[in-house]
């Protein structure tokens, strides 16, 4: 068994702008792990407030003894392989775990999604997220969203109603919310939860912060519509905290550190009656494509990683009707 992997910089079509911070590109870290004659592809997207870089990543990479890892794979022992390398680092945790489920499937000659349980038709609609930005620049982001069922947008600023409301001037699509830990007032938050109701705003992401579950399951109880844990749910263990915190979790790969412990927070969240969003960082075809292969099993998807980059090094996911389309090709149906 082999392991490869190359660092490069993910171009993003526009600045990228949340709460917090603003961002043109995002680095990512290209893994190839190859067995039998077959070759896993893996991705780790590294967003700068996640703390890793391709220096990190290459740091850790190289700590890597593949010869811990024979087939057939044992994922809950390689993920507690790679834990015991170093805490955190979960996106180049996650592009080991994506690689090795991406050959797995090549080796059995089938596709990931069903490996991993996923029904093609009960595949959601994935929403297509427009940043935090000038009126002009939001009317021109909705034009590129055209074919999308929904729209995500980035708020927790003092323009937020600005930008909802210029948003409603060229589009009555559903719209997902995400505030990225930017609300501060209890009582503001309320009233905003009811007036984006008004606006077809269905979900609202990490309203406060993350540190401050009080707040949030405070907000939660009172909200007429969800409000779905974001930076506050990383892995496994932080499900069952969110719990009477939130209604819903949103899971992405580069935050659980790939599919395998993906799979085990989707049915965690089922056991408890937690709602599910299977959502992105800033990613290629590669990590889209894992996390499309559990998207059927969540009630929302944002997986729009690969629409929003000009130098995407793979081919799109199909997409259709606001859909993505899972093929029948072996792993993770990646093409070149």
């Amino acid at each position: 068994m082999e392991l490869t992997y190359q660092p490069y910089e993910l171009q993003l079509k526009h600045a990228f702008t949340i709460a917090k911070f603003s961002r043109t590109s995002t680095p990512v870290m290209l893994v190839q792990i190859n067995h039998d004659g077959k070759t896993g592809y893996g991705e780790a997207s590294m967003v700068p407030y996640m703390g890793e870089s391709h220096e990190t990543a290459t740091d850790f990479l190289n700590k890597v003894d593949i010869s811990e890892f024979s087939y057939p794979f044992d994922f809950g022992s390689i993920i507690r392989y790679l834990d015991s390398i170093a805490p955190g680092n979960p996106a180049v945790k996650a592009a080991i775990d994506i690689a090795l489920h991406d050959l797995d499937g090549k080796l059995k000659g089938k596709p990931c999604w069903q490996l991993l349980g996923s029904n093609p038709a009960l595949m959601p609609v994935t929403s297509f997220t427009i940043g935090i930005d000038t009126p002009e620049m939001i009317i021109k982001k909705i034009k590129e969203a055209e074919g999308f069922k929904v729209i995500k947008v980035k708020l927790g600023r003092d323009t937020d109603k600005e930008l909802i409301t210029t948003i409603r001037s060229v589009t009555d699509v559903p719209l997902y919310v995400d505030a990225n830990q930017g609300w501060t007032d209890l009582q503001q938050s309320l009233d905003m939860t009811y007036w984006l109701q008004e606006q077809g705003v269905q979900l609202i992401e990490q309203p406060m912060l993350k540190t401050d579950p009080d707040s949030n399951a405070w907000l939660t109880e009172r909200s007429p519509i969800h409000i779905i844990g974001d930076e506050a749910v990383q892995r496994f263990e932080d499900v069952e905290k969110a719990r009477g915190v939130y209604t819903g979790i949103n899971i992405k790969l580069m935050k659980s550190a790939g599919l395998y412990e993906a799979k085990r927070m989707i049915d965690k969240a089922r056991e408890l009656d937690l709602k599910i969003m299977i959502g992105c960082m800033t990613e290629t075809s590669c990590a889209a494509l894992a996390g499309l292969a559990i998207a059927p099993q969540a009630d929302w998807v944002d997986l729009d990683g690969p629409f929003l980059v000009s130098n995407n090094p793979y081919i799109m996911p199909e997409f259709a009707d606001g859909k993505y389309i899972l093929n029948e090709d072996d792993g993770l149906g990646l093409r070149f």
